[in-house]
């Protein structure tokens, strides 16, 4: 233990930092009080200034928690966690309080949020890049922008949890909800919906567009 701290000590940083997600959560950075973060967390205002000094502080380490458990996760699935007992349910339990602080900050858009979403853009294009194993290294060129797409598309539906809530009949931040959905998620990342003749067209559509500057290829600029 660093600092001399005590595993009492560790537990309770750790409850806070827990409480903290989902107060952010709930009432945003600017909402949030470090009053009820600590009624959350059942410890004193003091104790929380005392592990974390301010809530911006906090929300920093909210931030790199979010980042860290999204790494570790996704990195021991990756490692075959995925075919260990118990491994998912660990997996959403770790994933919800954070699927719902990062809805939380996208929404709010703060700066924190962007650093959090190029962050998770770095890792998905880490994962890419390396080709670990499980993940077949896409054919494009622009990696950058598979990966920046594949970060929206997944925050996308965390963001709009409510339609998707609505739409599926039950809460997608929940664990029946957020299974269901990522069943769903499965299928679609290993579905080929496009015929290989749309996919070459739409890209060769496209290319030229971006050739021309954005502008279609047969409409005159004015």
């Amino acid at each position: 233990m660093s600092g001399g701290e005590r595993a009492e000590d560790l537990t309770a940083k750790a409850r806070i930092r827990d409480a903290a997600l989902l107060e952010f959560a709930e009432h945003g950075v600017k909402g949030a009080t470090i009053r009820g973060i600590a009624k959350a967390a059942g410890v004193s205002p003091a104790l929380v200034q005392h592990h974390y000094g301010t809530k911006e502080a906090l929300r920093e380490a909210c931030d790199r928690y979010t980042i860290e458990s999204i790494r570790r996760v996704k990195d021991d699935a990756l490692r075959g966690g995925m075919a260990s007992p118990g491994f998912m349910a660990i997996a959403v339990r770790t994933a919800l309080p954070i699927q719902r602080y990062l809805t939380r900050a996208m929404t709010d858009g703060s700066d924190a949020a962007a650093v959090l979403f190029d962050e998770m853009v770095v890792y998905s294009e880490e994962v890419l890049e390396t080709g670990r194993p499980g993940v077949s290294r896409p054919t494009t060129d622009d990696v950058h922008a598979y990966a920046t797409v594949m970060t929206g598309m997944s925050l996308g539906l965390y963001v709009l949890h409510h339609h998707m809530s609505r739409a599926l009949g039950v809460d997608v931040l929940t664990s029946e909800g957020y299974a269901r959905m990522a069943l769903a998620m499965i299928d679609v990342y290993d579905d080929r919906l496009m015929a290989p003749e749309l996919v070459a067209q739409a890209r060769a559509g496209l290319k030229q567009m971006l050739a021309a500057g954005g502008q279609p290829p047969n409409e005159e600029k004015r």
